[in-house]
């Protein structure tokens, strides 16, 4: 197994020492990539593995790093609904307006999975609602889309 490998599956087991020494050894590794094309801090919040995170951003991981399919790690955190993750991305500097190719933003992923916490804790750090995607849509037409009329609310008058 290479130290990509290791490294990935001591991500996925959550042992932040173990990535933390591999770091010290080669700190190359924090940009590595996974068969998927995910970058080790995408893995560790998307498994919500805050602590592994943690250990990454000190080893210069970028907040914004995308994965093979444009993603960022803090949409992925949007996807899954980790709002102390999604603040701690937003805290090292994470875009919460950042787009992937098909114009999909964090917010529109909260919205699509019915994650309000994400979504207000987005509109406070400045994500814009009415941003489309490919499709032209906002993320309340998602949100609508989803039969979630009061999220989709939310989102067309943001306080």
């Amino acid at each position: 197994m290479n130290a990509t490998d290791k490294l990935f599956q001591h991500i996925r087991a959550g042992e932040a020492a173990a990535v933390r020494e591999m770091l010290q050894v080669d700190p190359g590794l924090v940009e590595a990539r996974d068969a998927r094309g995910s970058t080790p801090l995408l893995l560790a919040t998307y498994l919500e593995q805050l602590e592994v995170a943690r250990v990454l951003m000190e080893a210069g991981a970028d907040p914004n790093g995308r994965d093979g399919a444009g993603n960022t790690p803090l949409m992925g955190v949007c996807f899954k609904g980790n709002a102390k993750i999604a603040r701690y991305l937003i805290e090292q500097g994470a875009d919460p307006s950042a787009t992937n190719p098909s114009g999909g933003t964090a917010l529109i992923f909260a919205a699509t999975f019915n994650r309000p916490e994400m979504v207000d804790l987005l509109l406070e750090s400045g994500a814009d609602p009415a941003t489309k995607d490919g499709n032209g849509l906002t993320a309340a037409d998602h949100a609508r889309n989803q039969g979630l009329t009061q999220l989709a609310d939310r989102l067309r008058r943001p306080a």
